[in-house]
């Protein structure tokens, strides 16, 4: 694994659609990198004699009956929302005409 590059953190951040100042670039770019160097190490680890988990802790399902309760009207969860219309949340949008990605 190798370093990340400042124009690689700069591409990600374009797909992203986040704005990184040149500070923040250099920033994540040291952070980034410096995790790669962490991971490098631990892959000089001998696993061979450790079995394959998906994960560390052992998961177990916490199943419930499914009840019906009381639920909030419309006018209820719409009462904080910064803005909404006809009876729903009103979001700007996510996708933008030429953003080329």
């Amino acid at each position: 694994m190798g370093q990340i590059s400042e124009d690689q953190v700069r591409h990600v951040a374009l797909l992203s659609r986040l704005e990184l100042t040149e500070d923040d670039v250099r920033h994540f770019a040291h952070d980034l990198s410096s995790i790669l160097g962490y991971v490098a190490k631990l892959d000089e680890l001998d696993t061979s004699q450790i079995p394959p988990t998906s994960h560390s802790l052992r998961l177990e399902n916490a199943f419930r009956d499914d009840e019906v309760g009381a639920s909030l009207t419309n006018e209820q969860a719409l009462a904080n929302a910064p803005e909404s219309e006809d009876g729903l949340f009103k979001v700007p949008p996510v996708i933008q005409d030429g953003g080329g990605a």
